[in-house]
């Protein structure tokens, strides 16, 4: 996973420039909505509550590498590789996610605060929406879909 700060999108040759131009127009004030970017290329904004942690799920994708972004709020998004999880729900193709137990072992953890961004690749798992510092936020975010 790559963790770090919009300003920084171009030190990241992975992250299609159509994505990166998308990105950086991007601020609180963008509609909530879904974006084609193109055929390959979607975005999800959305608002909601993050969680806390029993309520969450570890989750991973096949097709579609994720970059995960705040524009608003504050949130903990955990981190693994998914070699070893156990699966909690098999993968299913239509919605591209299968579920893992969460392990025992520690997982890696950040804070996704505004314009602060996670790429995800599909060998790892991860654990959006998260309440940060056991407090229920209120988030608008960014969820771009790059399929590999």
């Amino acid at each position: 996973m790559i963790y770090d700060n919009i300003k920084n999108l171009n030190k990241y040759n992975e992250i299609p420039a159509n994505v990166k131009d998308f990105l950086t127009g991007l601020s609180a004030e963008t509609p909530v909505g879904h974006y084609e970017i193109d055929e390959n290329i979607y975005v999800n904004i959305d608002i909601y509550n993050t969680k806390d942690i029993d309520n969450c799920k570890l989750e991973a994708h096949k097709k579609y590498i994720d970059i995960q972004m705040l524009l608003d709020g504050s949130e903990g998004l955990d981190y693994i590789s998914v070699d070893g999880l156990d699966i909690s729900e098999q993968y299913d193709d239509s919605r591209d996610v299968m579920f893992f137990e969460t392990p025992d072992e520690p997982i890696n953890s950040v804070q996704l605060t505004p314009f602060n961004f996670a790429l995800i690749y599909p060998h790892e798992a991860h654990m959006p929406q998260i309440n940060y510092n056991n407090k229920t936020h209120s988030v608008k975010k960014v969820v771009v879909k790059i399929k590999v």
